[in-house]
């Protein structure tokens, strides 16, 4: 399992550690969606749509690593390496994201407390740039679930 904690107040960057030592790191973009991870010193870029609805993992020569699709909605998928992964929202109280194989649940990417920032990101058999980058992209949508929900809040 890794953990997700978050290295800055003021912006959306994650250090991804696993057995305390850091492995990989993600940083939202402050202007639009998407942002940049490393993972073993390899950097990638992280695009996504107006939306928010579709993100697109990028290599150094602009090559797609991995591409989410239908995030936001109750059930979503990205797909890396030919092989499609299928997640799911927990709950309609939770923000928890499932991953399903085979129609039974086998991860999660949950926040570790209610009230704290810090992400448990439990994905067996997926790739580690790709575990990152189901994080930034749940990170991703987080945020802007916030501000949207910040934004209809404040009615007159």
């Amino acid at each position: 399992m890794l953990t997700a904690k978050r290295a800055s107040v003021w912006r959306s960057r994650y250090e991804v550690t696993q057995d305390g030592h850091v492995i990989a790191r993600w940083e939202g973009s402050l202007w639009r969606s998407g942002g940049r991870l490393e993972v073993a010193g390899h950097a990638f870029e992280v695009r996504g749509n107006a939306w928010g609805s579709r993100f697109s993992m990028l290599d150094k020569a602009g090559g797609v690593v991995a591409a989410a699709d239908r995030v936001g909605r109750k059930r979503w998928s990205v797909t890396a390496g030919g092989v499609t992964y299928q997640f799911q929202r927990a709950s309609v109280w939770s923000q928890a994201q499932d991953l399903y194989a085979g129609g039974r649940k086998v991860g999660s990417v949950r926040k570790v407390s209610f009230w704290g920032s810090d992400v448990a990101v439990d994905l067996p058999g997926v790739p580690l740039p790709v575990q990152v980058f189901v994080l930034g992209v749940i990170v991703t949508m987080w945020q802007a679930q916030a501000a949207a929900a910040s934004s209809g809040s404040g009615g007159g």
